[in-house]
Order: C-alpha cells, then sequence, then structure tokens
C-alpha cells in the first residue's frame, strides 16, 4: 500500500508529538524508573496508537494483530500474575527512523524550516 504524500490536517503534527514525548520518555526513564501506573499508561498508548495504525488498512491490521496479546501479557507480568499464553515473540520492526530529537530530557531541538 502506498500513503499518500500529506496526511490528514493535524495528524503529521500528532505524529511528532507522540515520538518527541516517546523520546522524551526514554531519555527519563531507565529500568528502575517505573512504576505500575507509568507502565499502564505507557502500555495504553502503544495500544491505541496500534489501534489507530491497524485502521490504516487490512494488512496493516494483520501484522499488528499481535501487539495487544504481547501489551496484555506485559501488564500481567508487572502486576505479578501469571501469563496467560505461552511465550509471546515480537519480531524487532525493520523501520528506517529519523534520528532521535533533543539531547536529552527538556531539549527541544532546533525546527529547520523545510523547503518546499
Amino acid at each position: 500500500m502506498s500513503l499518500p504524500d500529506r496526511a490528514a490536517p493535524g495528524v503529521q503534527e500528532q505524529a511528532e508529538g507522540v515520538a518527541d514525548g516517546a523520546c522524551q520518555l526514554a531519555d527519563a526513564a531507565g529500568p528502575d524508573a517505573w512504576n505500575l501506573p507509568a507502565t499502564e499508561d505507557a502500555v495504553e498508548a502503544i495500544d491505541v496508537l496500534v489501534q489507530a495504525l491497524a485502521a490504516i488498512d487490512p494488512e496493516a491490521a494483520r501484522i499488528l494483530a499481535g501487539v495487544p496479546a504481547a501489551t496484555g501479557e506485559l501488564l500481567r507480568h508487572f502486576r505479578g500474575l501469571p501469563a496467560v499464553g505461552g511465550p509471546v515473540s515480537i519480531p524487532a520492526p525493520r523501520v528506517v527512523r529519523k534520528p532521535r530529537r533533543g539531547l536529552g530530557p527538556g531539549y527541544q531541538g532546533i525546527r529547520v524550516p523545510r523547503s518546499s
């Protein structure tokens, strides 16, 4: 499937905000920084994003179909509950990503206007 060159109004800006927030969270949170409510919030964000991306087309939904089970198992693990199924295998996505934004917590980076 080929995506259009332009996103719907506000979608690209919102996606950039989510990516920035995820980078800031990754910078701030090491292994000992999490508690259960923070973990639940992060997992909920993953599940909402998966739902939004799965709505793009049936193939996207098929590719992402295993993520809700994985996030559910992750929450069961952190809540100290037994696993429901066997081990969950999540293949590493092969995605070319833009470099991380910022140099650390609070740094917003330098915005360069796009040339048309």
